[in-house]
C-alpha cells in the first residue's frame, strides 16, 4: 500500500471539458482585473510614500543644548541709521547684555538713512526678552523711528520638511511701516520646542511659536520712553515632535493577500448567481415553450 501525498491538495483540478466559459464570465473576469491591479497600484503607492505622524508630549527633548536655544533674526529698519541700531538680551537668569554684536552684521539701506540688522545668538530656556533698541548707542537720538519690517525670526535648526506646515517663522513678512514711528512694539512669543526624527531614527530639535503684538507709545514721570522694538519670551512645555514612518512590508503583503483573495471571492460569487439565474430563466422559457 502506497502513501499518495495527492490526498492532501486542497485545491482540486477540475478538467477543462467539465467546465463552462460565459461572456458574462470573461466581462466579470476583465473588470477583476483591473480591479486588482487599480488596488495594488494604490497600495504599492502608500507603501512606497512616507507617512509622517506627529505626537504630543511633555519633556525637553534637546537636553545636550546646555540649556540654549538658537536664535536667528533679520530685520530691517529704513529709517535709522545703524550706528544707533543695537540689539540688546535679557532673562530671568540674570542675564543683561546691551549691544550684542557678536554674530550680527548691519547693512546700510537708503543711502545710510536705514539699516538691515542681521544677528544670530543664543537665548537661555527661561523666559526673557530681546529687542532691537537704541540703548547701546553713544548718544540718543531724540525722535528714532521704529517702523520696521522683520524678514525672519526662527529658533533652533532650520526645518523645512515636506508636508510639515509649522510656525517656524511666524514673523517672517510683518510689516510695521505704516506704524507711528515714535512707538514701541511688544511682539510676545509662546515657544513651542519641536522635534523632526527620519526613517533612519536621526532627530532635529527646532522651535516653532506663536505670537501676539501691541503698538504703544510708552511715558515715564520724566517724558516719553525711548521706543524699541521687544520680542519678550516664554517657553511651552509641551514638545511637538513629527515622526517618518513607513508601512511595514508584512503589512503590504497581507494587504495585497487580502485583495486578491476578496476580490476573486466577491467576482466568484457575483459570476455565479448571475450563471444561476441565467440557467434559471432557460428553464422557464423553456417551460413556457413546452
Amino acid at each position: 500500500m502506497t502513501f499518495d501525498v495527492r490526498r492532501f491538495d486542497i485545491y482540486r483540478k477540475v478538467p477543462k471539458d467539465l467546465t463552462q466559459p460565459t461572456y458574462t464570465g470573461a466581462f466579470i473576469s476583465v473588470c477583476c482585473c483591473f480591479f486588482m491591479l487599480f488596488l495594488f497600484l494604490s497600495e504599492l503607492t502608500g507603501f512606497i510614500a512616507t507617512e509622517i505622524v506627529n505626537e504630543l508630549y511633555v519633556d525637553d527633548p534637546d537636553k545636550d543644548s546646555g540649556g540654549k536655544i538658537d536664535v536667528s533674526v533679520n530685520i530691517s529698519l529704513p529709517n535709522l541709521h545703524c550706528d544707533l541700531v543695537g540689539l540688546d538680551i535679557q532673562d530671568e537668569m540674570g542675564r543683561h547684555e546691551v549691544g550684542h554684536i557678536e554674530n550680527s552684521m548691519k547693512v546700510p539701506l537708503n543711502n545710510g538713512h536705514g539699516c538691515r540688522f542681521e544677528g544670530e545668538f543664543s537665548i537661555n530656556k527661561v523666559p526673557g526678552n530681546f529687542h532691537v533698541s537704541t540703548h547701546s548707542a553713544t548718544a540718543q537720538p531724540q525722535s528714532p523711528d521704529m517702523t520696521h519690517i522683520i524678514h525672519k525670526l526662527a529658533f533652533g535648526e532650520k526645518l523645512q520638511v515636506q508636508h510639515v506646515q509649522g510656525a517656524f517663522n511666524a514673523l517672517g513678512g510683518a510689516n510695521r511701516l505704516q506704524s507711528n514711528a515714535l512707538a514701541s512694539h511688544d511682539y510676545i512669543l509662546k515657544i513651542v520646542p519641536t522635534v523632526y526624527e527620519d526613517l533612519g531614527g536621526k532627530q532635529r530639535f527646532s522651535y516653532q511659536y506663536t505670537v501676539a503684538n501691541k503698538e504703544y507709545v510708552a511715558y515715564s514721570h520724566t517724558g516719553r520712553i525711548i521706543p524699541a522694538i521687544w520680542f519678550r519670551y516664554d517657553l511651552s512645555p509641551i514638545t511637538v515632535k513629527y515622526t517618518e514612518k513607513r508601512q511595514p512590508f508584512y503589512r503590504f503583503i497581507t494587504t495585497i493577500c487580502a485583495i486578491i483573495g476578496g476580490t476573486f471571492t466577491v467576482a466568484g460569487i457575483i459570476d455565479s448567481c448571475i450563471f444561476t439565474a441565467s440557467e434559471a430563466w432557460k428553464k422557464i422559457q423553456i417551460g413556457k415553450m413546452s
